[in-house]
């Protein structure tokens, strides 16, 4: 039976409104249980009451109020039925008790050195018990809107996995009984390379969508954004922060260009720059020039930055310095070690040297397990057969990357390309 528009009116409402809502109940409740995946759960419990009661009865006026409550009246009622009742009790006392609906949420008012919900929320999430990467997926999964898919895509890894890793660092930190707080000052540089890598990473899903009908996020973009603001206002010395903050300013001006009316991709070299947001790349150049002067040159989020540099100050496509971008490239592969890094490097020794000499270097990526499941490197090598006129077996590697991606725009254009092939149709690089 079809759900009636109404209906899927207030279930997109409620997407919306959990996906706000749901790290500041996630965290209220991990405070109080001292164990983020239970905290998880019951966060869980009040969303589908929402779905349950919402549609029926109207979205609230105050919905995170009721949100909270609900989830608070469950963790109670669990509580409640512990073995250990009265010495939770003792422990939270009136913290217990639930919020009036018309409550605000005191944990914003809490004395700490960070000053922002959501960045405060991540510090506290990355917790040095758990390993970086298990900080990062955890963090991602439990605050920055990603899912369990996106993730595995962004450490290049099977989706099994990066769910495993989620559940082992809940159960750490529940078996560890760290205590949910929000760091402070002191304790915040231990933090800092997670919680950057997580900014990082809902920036790269904001601005090239793994599934869905259109290429970007922008609300993600301009809430990671946001954030590496903050961040650099938090640890003005921490040269890496404003090379991030750099990346996301440059990457971020070009926005309005990479999509055309009708939403489908427009390569960088088909963009029209004119319409690059000028004053995105002033603020992004003057952040990169303060993390060079505080001695992060060869910092990776800096790195990236002096490559987004090179392309937002060519006003022309024909007047990109590949040379220095591949050059550039090849000192962010020493510093990562990253197989996708080396990919980008082939597209940039293509345009600087031939895409002979960039197919190379793809053909020796073709073996590595980490780019198994990785649609861009069929779709690269396609590109370079495509420019040395080897049109069928470029044909082959689009359908290739074609079926690899979720993401309805992409596959779209990667179609459109391998339809190319068979036309003689010049390509340009990606």
């Amino acid at each position: 039976m079809e759900t009636d528009p109404a209906s899927r009116d207030v279930h997109r409402t409620i997407d919306a409104i959990w996906r706000i809502e749901s790290p500041r109940v996630i965290a209220r409740l991990a405070r109080m249980l001292r164990d983020v995946g239970l905290a998880e759960d019951l966060a869980q419990d009040a969303l589908v009451a929402a779905l349950e009661h919402w549609p029926r009865d109207g979205v609230p006026d105050n919905p995170g109020a009721w949100l909270m409550t609900t989830a608070q009246r469950r963790a109670i009622d669990r509580i409640r039925h512990d073995t250990l009742v009265r010495e939770r009790h003792e422990q939270f006392g009136e913290a217990l008790e639930p919020a009036p609906m018309d409550t605000p949420d005191n944990t914003a008012r809490l004395d700490d050195d960070i000053g922002d919900d959501l960045l405060r929320l991540m510090f506290t999430a990355c917790h040095p018990a758990l390993p970086v990467e298990a900080q990062v997926a955890l963090t991602l999964r439990l605050l920055g809107g990603l899912t369990t898919a996106e993730i595995a895509r962004a450490f290049l890894q099977p989706e099994p996995t990066v769910a495993q890793r989620i559940v082992r660092a809940k159960k750490t930190l529940a078996r560890k009984q760290v205590a949910y707080e929000v760091p402070r000052r002191a304790e915040l540089p231990e933090r800092l390379a997670a919680v950057l890598g997580v900014v990082y990473l809902v920036f790269n899903e904001g601005y090239a969508a793994t599934a869905g009908d259109d290429l970007m996020r922008p609300a993600l973009c301009d809430e990671a954004l946001r954030l590496g603001r903050v961040l650099a206002g938090l640890a003005p010395g921490e040269p890496e922060v404003h090379g991030l903050l750099a990346l996301m300013e440059i990457q971020a001006s070009r926005a309005r260009s990479r999509t055309g009316p009708d939403g489908a991709p427009v390569l960088l070299l088909d963009q029209d720059r004119s319409n690059w947001d000028r004053l995105l790349i002033g603020r992004g150049l003057a952040s990169l020039a303060r993390a060079e002067q505080l001695g992060g040159t060869d910092g990776p989020y800096a790195l990236q930055a002096a490559i987004a540099a090179c392309h937002a100050r060519a006003l022309r496509a024909a007047d990109t310095d590949w040379p220095r971008i591949a050059a550039l490239y090849a000192r962010l592969a020493a510093v990562t070690g990253s197989p996708v890094v080396e990919l980008n490097r082939a597209v940039a020794l293509s345009m600087a040297e031939g895409p002979a000499a960039g197919l190379a270097l793809v053909e020796a990526l073709q073996d590595d397990p980490a780019l198994a499941g990785y649609h861009l490197l069929p779709a690269v090598r396609g590109d370079l057969l495509h420019r040395l006129g080897r049109q069928d077996e470029a044909r082959g590697e689009f359908q290739r990357a074609a079926g690899m991606t979720r993401n309805e725009r992409e596959r779209t254009l990667l179609e459109q390309r391998a339809r190319e092939c068979g036309d003689g149709t010049v390509s340009r690089a990606c």
